[in-house]
């Protein structure tokens, strides 16, 4: 038997709207285990300057299509070695465009657990049945006797003791063979999909839970959102819920009766089998492999939304050159605060208790207000978790009656307990208790954002919507590309960043960061690049990688502190030649080169060094800025010195607020309340919009204007129309 094959690249080129050729080129660059940092940054002239979001989209459908057609290969293998592989059926298969069409081909000739129609089959009843299918399906029946036809196969000694036990196993097999028809499979999924309505009714109706808009709950499968899918589904999993799809059977029976138009003798067993095939096989099958769909489709989504919020949480500014005094807020066990330099080296440590149940505010205050005074702290970072708001009032009494020139922010502690129990955090601070680590990881994560929350487990950061209903390998193969892409984004300082970072610098893994930082404690700084050659299992492919997201600062070739990968140093420096410059001149006179590299024709250098004009371009904009960060361009985080009460808000009041998640529905903003605020999706623009990430994204400053509040439930609802710019 021949193995099943497609053109891939020419269904990519269909899908991707690119040409056959530049499909092939992108294909061989992850056939020779590229990254996607790397190819996106410096293959730009092989992929048409693709970005990284469609590269892992055409990544993945090329694993796609391998996988169908190694699933088309096995199954016609599988049917093959029964004898039953026909040339149709070997068409069939070969044209199947998705796994779930090659499934429904090899359904009838999977091996099944018992069924009752292969208990009537070894009851000898298949020749019945094989006889009823031909007298209900003959162009020109023959009258026959079903009865008489039907006697003939009572035998004491296989279990069949009456006619109706005979003609009852007869229509489990038609029923079965009915059931396993791919064609028939295929119209009534896409039926189901576009006529069933999904319904939902509470288990522990009188008990109150997050699910109480669905304790009686109805609405059609094709217009369901994605957040709703998961939503129901966890739900359902808690046991809180029954979910189900229905679809009204009459719409159904015509659509079998079209495939079995039965008629003669046997058409009273055709349409009872229909019927049973419906109801017990073909509803409860399809029901789950449309559901599976469907939560499919949601867990894109809601891996889309978590990856968009995270990159935004990942890239927002760092705060240089402040002194930051984390605050790790509670009651009981009282606030447990961390003061780091303007370098984020840990200065000291401490608890304060201004709280309840042992109230000693005026203590807390002179001890931080003593703490702030002698490390000259600016900024006071305090985590967002139990007694927030609390700790927020006493920092802002602090400021106003000390004096002080200090600021605050509150900062999502979200996987701060995650990264204080973990074995990294052991090795950093292994004599501070959990809580104290938590403090320093609040206050470094307002300094240096990347730094800190690479440290964290991606799905542990709380800016997704249900994350945690995705299968988890999908999510932490998503999550990782995020943040990949955010770190070689900005680029890793090689002498500084710590084995957390560089695990996600492009072609680096964990064995062989070890190696560097084994590298580093033995020899120092490095100076140059290529010093990573000298890695052990750091082998040339890695060192192409990787080269162009690392930077050294102090390194001895200026161009190691910018994005230029080290196959384009005599590039560079021809470029900076048509300037007038060197490389020698880059951290000297950059303000100068960077006018004189803007005059330049990208086209005709492209032209006379015979190089592509997307790497001249990349080329000319990393001379222009070396060093720079792309973060900078962000807008920082909001800083107050005062608080506001929930008491203190009206309705049409204009409000300034930090956007601290975004979702299907709409997005979530901090206005210096207890609880954040939400905007609906209907209340964030005036035009329509397909999503709210068309509006806001995770750290943006917006203005709000208050148009609800629910003082009993502490809900605060916001528009951005009307507002103000924004």
């Amino acid at each position: 038997m021949r193995a099943f094959s497609s053109d891939i690249p020419g269904i990519m080129a269909g899908e991707f709207k690119l040409k056959t050729g530049r499909v092939k080129d992108i294909i061989s660059l992850f056939d020779a285990d590229n990254t996607i940092p790397f190819i996106a940054r410096y293959r730009k002239e092989a992929t048409g300057g693709l970005d990284e979001n469609i590269l892992r989209s055409f990544k993945e459908r090329l694993e796609y299509l391998h996988h169908l057609e190694q699933r088309k290969t096995e199954v016609g293998r599988l049917i093959a070695e029964q004898g039953k592989l026909t040339a149709e059926l070997q068409s069939r298969i070969e044209a199947a465009t998705v796994l779930q069409e090659v499934e429904d081909l090899y359904r009838p000739y999977k091996q099944k657990r018992r069924t009752r129609a292969g208990a009537a089959k070894e009851k000898g009843l298949e020749p019945l049945a094989q006889w009823i299918f031909t007298q209900s399906f003959a162009a020109d029946p023959v009258p026959a006797d079903l009865a008489e036809e039907a006697q003939k196969y009572i035998s004491s000694e296989l279990g069949v003791g009456t006619i109706e036990e005979a003609l009852t196993g007869a229509s489990d097999i038609i029923a079965e063979i009915i059931a396993d028809d791919a064609a028939l499979r295929k119209e009534l999924r896409i039926l189901i999909t576009r006529r069933a309505d999904i319904v939902a009714v509470g288990r522990k109706t009188a008990e109150r839970s997050a699910f109480e808009m669905y304790y009686n709950y109805r609405e059609p499968l094709r217009q369901i959102p994605p957040h709703r899918i998961l939503a129901l589904n966890r739900g359902e999993k808690e046991e809180v819920l029954t979910v189900k799809t229905e679809v009204p059977l009459l719409e159904m029976l015509p659509i079998i009766a079209q495939h079995y138009p039965a008629a003669g003798s046997g058409a009273p067993v055709i349409h009872g089998a229909a019927k049973d095939a419906y109801k017990r096989l073909l509803a409860p099958s399809l029901e789950r492999e449309v559901r599976a769909e469907l939560t499919g489709k949601a867990e894109e989504q809601a891996l889309k939304v978590f990856s968009a919020n995270l990159r935004q949480l990942l890239l927002q500014p760092p705060l240089r050159g402040k002194v930051i005094l984390g605050l790790d807020p509670g009651f009981r066990t009282g606030c447990k605060w961390a003061v780091v330099d303007d370098s984020g080296n840990l200065l000291q440590v401490g608890v304060i208790y201004p709280h309840p149940p042992q109230n000693k505010r005026l203590e807390a205050l002179e001890s931080l207000e003593k703490v702030i005074r002698e490390y000259g702290v600016n900024i006071i970072a305090i985590g967002n978790g139990t007694a927030s708001r609390e700790s927020e009032m006493l920092a802002a009494e602090l400021i106003k009656t000390k004096g002080l020139a200090a600021e605050f922010v509150i900062v999502s502690e979200a996987g701060a307990s995650v990264y204080s129990a973990s074995k990294l955090a052991g090795e950093e601070f292994p004599d501070f208790d959990l809580s104290l680590r938590s403090a320093v990881s609040i206050a470094r994560r307002l300094q240096d954002p990347l730094a800190e929350l690479v440290k964290i487990e991606p799905k542990a950061l709380g800016v997704g919507q249900y994350q945690h209903d995705v299968q988890p390998q999908r999510l932490a193969e998503s999550l990782h590309g995020t943040v990949e892409s955010c770190v070689n984004a900005v680029g890793v300082d090689l002498n500084t960043a710590s084995p957390s970072l560089l695990q996600y610098v492009a072609g680096l893994k964990p064995a062989v960061v070890k190696n560097i930082i084994a590298w580093r404690k033995k020899n120092g700084k490095f100076r140059r690049r290529e010093q990573l050659k000298e890695i052990s299992r750091l082998g040339e492919q890695t060192y192409v990688q990787c080269a162009g997201f690392i930077r050294l600062p102090e390194g001895e070739n200026p161009l190691e502190n910018t994005p230029v990968h080290p196959e384009s140093y005599q590039l560079a420096a021809k470029i900076l030649g048509k300037a007038g410059y060197k490389p020698a001149d880059l951290g000297i006179f950059s303000q100068e080169i960077a006018r004189a590299l803007a005059l330049l024709q990208p086209k005709e250098l492209a032209a006379e060094f015979a190089a592509g004009l997307p790497t001249i371009q990349d080329i000319i904009d990393s001379l222009q800025r070396p060093g720079r960060d792309p973060r900078e361009d962000l807008p920082s985080p909001l800083l107050r010195q005062d608080i506001l009460h929930l008491e203190d808000i009206s309705p049409g009041m204009l409000l300034e607020g930090t956007v601290r998640n975004v979702v299907d529905f709409g997005a979530f903003i901090d206005v210096g309340v207890k609880h954040d605020g939400l905007v609906h999706i209907s209340q964030l623009s005036s035009r329509y919009i397909r999503h709210p990430m068309e509006v806001v994204a995770v750290g943006d400053i917006v203005k709000v204007r208050v148009i609800n509040i629910d003082r009993e439930r502490e809900r605060l609802s916001l528009s951005l129309l009307d507002a103000g710019d924004n």
